[in-house]
């Protein structure tokens, strides 16, 4: 399946290295009944911001994607703004975390927190 394909039916991709960070903290957390919801709402210097966070809730609408075993969750608000955005996990001397490579995004804030 390509990129593009796997962006069409799960509206985000985790890559294999954020798929295995996601996973490993959640072996830490010790819960099975755990997801990774990416979100999409108001704030930050450019209008809208990211928001990833381990979720146990089922909501209406939700878009439900797996990466290796690790489920990735939309909410049917944000999916939009979110339809084809990359997630990666960078760990270098310079900069560790989650990144979001998001093609809908038109500009973003100089920390890279917040889009438009």
């Amino acid at each position: 399946m390509t990129v593009q394909n796997e962006a069409t039916t799960t509206g985000v991709i985790l890559t294999d290295t954020a798929a295995a960070k996601v996973g490993a903290l959640l072996e830490q957390e010790g819960r099975d009944d755990l997801r990774l919801r990416i979100a999409v709402q108001p704030g930050g210097c450019s209008g809208l911001r990211y928001q990833l966070y381990f979720d146990e809730r089922e909501m209406d609408g939700d878009v439900d994607a797996d990466f290796s075993g690790v489920h990735v969750v939309t909410d049917k608000m944000s999916a939009p703004y979110l339809m084809g955005a990359t997630i990666d996990f960078v760990d270098t001397i310079e900069k560790q975390g989650f990144t979001i490579d998001n093609p809908n995004a038109s500009g973003s804030c100089a920390c890279g927190d917040s889009f438009h």
